[in-house]
């Protein structure tokens, strides 16, 4: 582990001082948990309480694999091979050559496929009064929870509980506009664009057209987690005021590969955490 993920536990070890404080974990599918797995066992091993929800069909959150933290299971309304469908057309719409104008509408209608399914998760976990009232009497002392579909956001607020976020980063700059960091055209490359950190004056301006698309690119993503987050809290609550409420952030980032830009005191980059099994070599 490096600095960033000593300075969450550390942040955590805090919480009781004599046995460890009592952890619940919203997680993201995919390898989202592959990444986060380590650290959640590695705080368990610390002494702290720890507890994932997980949904009934998932890709890598299997409730029976050998485990030193409690799991609570809550069903959804789909199955194995429909989850792994959604997948393989996800996967396929990033990774296969395309024009720019192609990648931006396969990846659109993708991300929106997907997030939809996740959403789903996400309504059937809020809509279990079974498990809310489990989560309510345990009295958790922290969320930590992979935002970038929100529903650990949307848990941690249902429950008054802070939030650490640990995550590899936001589409459309989600995040410096919840945190109020700076994110500056000049320099910080958007969204499928090819750019460095240092761009000619045209390549500027296609940064500052592609800003002006985000704008209309996430909202449909989200809009169904806002329509949730009404519901469950009887008042209307922006993507960006929930993500706002994290009280610290893990970014899975490393400026050796990303560009320079600035960050927030309450954000430790940690690239690299997901290759702590690593092995060597062969000749």
């Amino acid at each position: 582990f490096d600095r960033g993920a000593w300075i969450f536990l550390l942040l955590t070890s805090s919480l009781i001082l004599a046995e460890g404080g009592k952890i619940l974990v919203v997680p993201q599918d995919g390898s989202h948990w592959l990444s986060m797995r380590p650290v959640v066992e590695k705080l368990q091993q610390k002494g702290h309480k720890v507890v994932v929800v997980v949904p009934s069909t998932s890709l890598y959150m299997k409730s029976k694999e050998p485990r030193n933290y409690t799991v609570k299971v809550y069903p959804i309304p789909y199955t194995d091979e429909y989850l792994g469908e959604m997948l393989k057309t996800y996967v396929n719409a990033h990774f296969i050559e395309q024009s720019v104008l192609n990648i931006v509408l396969t990846s659109y209608q993708s991300t929106i496929e997907i997030a939809s399914v996740f959403f789903t998760n996400c309504k059937s976990l809020l809509q279990n009064e079974e498990l809310l009232q489990y989560l309510r009497e345990s009295k958790f002392d922290v969320v930590f929870t992979d935002p970038i579909l929100m529903c650990g956001p949307l848990v941690a607020e249902y429950l008054s509980v802070p939030s650490v976020y640990f995550l590899r980063g936001f589409p459309c700059g989600m995040d410096s506009a919840a945190t109020q960091c700076p994110s500056p055209l000049s320099y910080v490359p958007r969204l499928f664009l090819d750019n460095s950190d240092i761009m000619t004056f045209s390549q500027r301006v296609k940064n500052m057209l592609v800003n002006l698309l985000e704008l209309f690119y996430c909202k449909p993503i989200y809009d169904n987690f806002e329509e949730l987050a009404y519901e469950v809290f009887k008042k209307k609550v922006t993507v960006t005021e929930l993500l706002s409420r994290g009280s610290f952030w893990l970014m899975r980032y490393d400026f050796v590969f990303e560009f320079p830009r600035p960050v927030m005191p309450n954000m430790a980059f940690i690239g690299g955490i997901n290759c702590a099994q690593k092995k060597k070599l062969s000749q």
